[in-house]
């Protein structure tokens, strides 16, 4: 998956000299998190809910809540910022970009195409792309089972199912240890007791099931 299928496109922005009282405005009325900070068409920073806490409230300080609400008045967005700006490219895949956010400890990117900001993708959009991936919303079953790591394992478990007329619509694997993985199938059938009989007939171990209606 990329990012652009995930990303919001042209988001909002506002100026690094604009007040700060403006971006606070803009991310309540809204109801976002981070804004993108140009300097015309130049992204030159990011605004998180985050910076405009840290600004409004420092840890140590002899100011009163009538003088800190006064500054805060005073303040542009380029007082409270994040200045590096960390992008990525719009046909980068979803991976490339949680690693990014993991690595930088952050968590959005701007994307952006021929220095041009194209949209921005937090980590709440990775987020949704994974439950996506697995399908966990979707009706139907989830059938997890132990497999041995060979080849062939996946090819043998999907003829099961295609023996049953049952349709896999999401399937993932994690890795364990000892030569063993989790195999985790979604499959848009409800009645599963004949498919988990002929599962454990081959040797696989069902370890977890669930059911979405």
């Amino acid at each position: 998956m990329y990012v652009k299928r995930r990303m919001t496109a042209n988001p909002y922005t506002i100026a690094f000299n604009a007040p700060i009282n403006e971006a606070i405005e803009l991310m309540r009325e809204k109801s976002i998190k981070r804004i993108p900070v140009v300097n015309g068409e130049k992204v030159v920073g990011m605004l998180t809910h985050m910076d405009i806490q840290t600004l409004s409230s420092p840890k140590t300080t002899t100011l009163s809540v009538f003088e800190l609400n006064y500054l805060l008045s005073k303040a542009k967005v380029c007082d409270a910022m994040t200045k590096e700006v960390i992008t990525i490219a719009p046909d980068a895949l979803l991976e490339e970009a949680a690693v990014l956010m993991r690595e930088n400890r952050i968590s959005s990117l701007a994307v952006m195409q021929e220095n041009k900001l194209v949209g921005i993708i937090t980590e709440s959009d990775i987020f949704d792309a994974f439950i996506a991936l697995l399908g966990f919303r979707e009706i139907g079953s989830r059938i997890t089972v132990e497999a041995a790591d060979v080849p062939g394992a996946l090819g043998t478990i999907g003829e099961i199912f295609r023996s049953f007329d049952a349709n896999i619509t999401h399937i993932a694997v994690y890795r364990g240890s000892g030569g063993k993985s989790d195999v985790v199938i979604r499959t848009n059938t409800f009645n599963t007791d004949a498919i988990e009989r002929k599962l454990e007939e081959q040797g696989y171990k069902i370890v977890h099931l669930i059911k979405n209606e």
